[in-house]
């Protein structure tokens, strides 16, 4: 048996861009060979592999080539150069409808498709009630697709690609569409279908990225740019659209240790931080409301949390904040003084100690993660210029039962400059 479910090759793909219709013709006819158009890159010479069982994750903005690669994969695209080999049968949902008869009722399609895959009509009879099952679309199956709302599209695509069993399921996107109930639904399923299966995944959502994918790709303007580790590819991609400098614990020693009135603990050596340097984190710590250092806490309890930093360079419209995430990463909350309706503007040269007090919210027991930052600018549109992933670890432990229905609102926060 193949190793590898995914091989592509030196993969190009390249459009003619014209600048006007009449310049094709004119290419078209010319007896000397003229040439009107400009060469568009979509890819450039991508190379990876993907192993049997793997789940791969592409990440990139818009435009990157992240769809396209995925249209030669599937082979509804062709390459200019370079080779894609494939080992078992493939199923994809790419755009909303690839693949649809707008004419035909979902139960028409269901067969459409299953042929392409080539499936006899008895085959596909069999597979046919935990198809609709899974899709829950009701009456509409006997409805043309193009009477469907998007969320209808992809819940009879998605249950037609995992039931047809697939060897590789490939995924653009598209569960973005549709309710929170049924993307839960079928990010289950996937993770029953990568035990066994090869998934490759494209999506924006890098916190999907990291959780479900053992591998990831960075794509920019079609090439290649980094691979590796899910977690530090969508680090190393999200320094990039911020337009921020990525720094790796190899590229810097211990920071300095300073304290103002306060013992604070040095930011840890083995964690990663982006930005443009004009602030540095120095210092942090957390503390109950009493004010006793603290590394576990209480849900529903009021805690402390203390940065120290230095501000190398004036920041105007100043933004101090932080997030706070579970273990896989997911966002629980973030607070900033933006939010806060706190005006800061700090000085350069300046080592300023920061406060936020609040009341942690309803939480289960578990270890989270903060991660403090500095920019300027507004919540939509701003400069980051200190971030640092996962500077501390905070550990709760429920000492009462609480109950955990409703959303976590962080509604008592206050700020402090406490010193400079």
């Amino acid at each position: 048996m193949e190793e590898y479910a995914i091989e592509v090759n030196h993969l190009t793909k390249i459009y003619k861009l014209y600048h006007k219709q009449s310049d094709r013709i004119k290419e078209a006819f010319s007896i000397r060979k003229k040439c009107y158009h400009q060469d568009f890159y979509a890819l450039k010479d991508v190379n990876f592999k993907v192993k049997r069982g793997e789940a791969l994750g592409i990440v990139g903005k818009n435009g990157s080539g992240k769809s396209t690669i995925l249209k030669i994969i599937t082979g509804v695209l062709q390459q200019t150069e370079g080779e894609v080999k494939l080992n078992g049968r493939i199923a994809a949902l790419l755009e909303l409808g690839a693949g649809f008869n707008g004419e035909y009722n979902g139960f028409e399609n269901i067969y459409l498709n299953g042929t392409i895959m080539g499936f006899t009509r008895e085959e596909m009879e069999k597979k046919i009630p935990d198809i609709i099952e899974f899709a829950d679309i009701g009456d509409f199956i006997y409805q043309p697709v193009k009477t469907y709302s998007s969320g209808m599209y992809v819940r009879l695509a998605f249950a037609i690609a995992i039931h047809v069993d697939p060897d590789i399921l490939i995924i653009d996107e598209a569960l973005s569409v549709g309710d929170i109930r049924f993307q839960r639904k079928c990010f289950r399923k996937i993770e029953e279908f990568k035990k066994t299966k090869t998934f490759i995944l494209v999506s924006h959502d890098l916190s999907s990225i990291t959780k479900f994918c053992d591998r990831a790709i960075w794509l920019n303007e079609g090439v290649m740019q980094s691979e590796g580790n899910p977690a530090e590819i969508a680090k190393e991609f999200r320094a990039y659209m911020i337009d921020a400098k990525f720094t790796s614990k190899a590229d810097r020693g211990q920071m300095e240790k300073k304290t103002i009135g306060v013992e604070l603990e040095a930011i840890p050596k083995d964690v990663d931080m982006m930005g443009d340097d004009k602030a540095e984190f120095l210092g942090l710590l957390c503390m109950d409301a009493e004010g006793n250092k603290i590394s576990v806490a209480d849900a529903n309890s009021k805690i402390q949390l203390l940065f120290q930093a230095h501000i190398k360079e004036e920041l105007t419209d100043a933004i101090v904040g932080f997030t706070f995430k579970d273990k896989l990463g997911t966002i629980i909350f973030q607070l900033n003084t933006f939010v806060m309706n706190k005006e800061l503007h700090l000085e350069a040269n300046k080592t300023y100690l920061f406060e936020f007090v609040f009341t942690l919210p309803k939480l289960v027991d578990g270890y989270y993660t903060i991660s403090p930052a500095i920019a300027s600018g507004s919540q939509a549109y701003h400069i980051q210029h200190c971030w640092i992933f996962d500077a501390m670890v905070i550990q709760v432990l429920n000492k009462r039962d609480i109950n955990l229905e409703g959303y976590n609102y962080i509604d008592d926060a206050e700020f402090y400059i406490l010193g400079d």
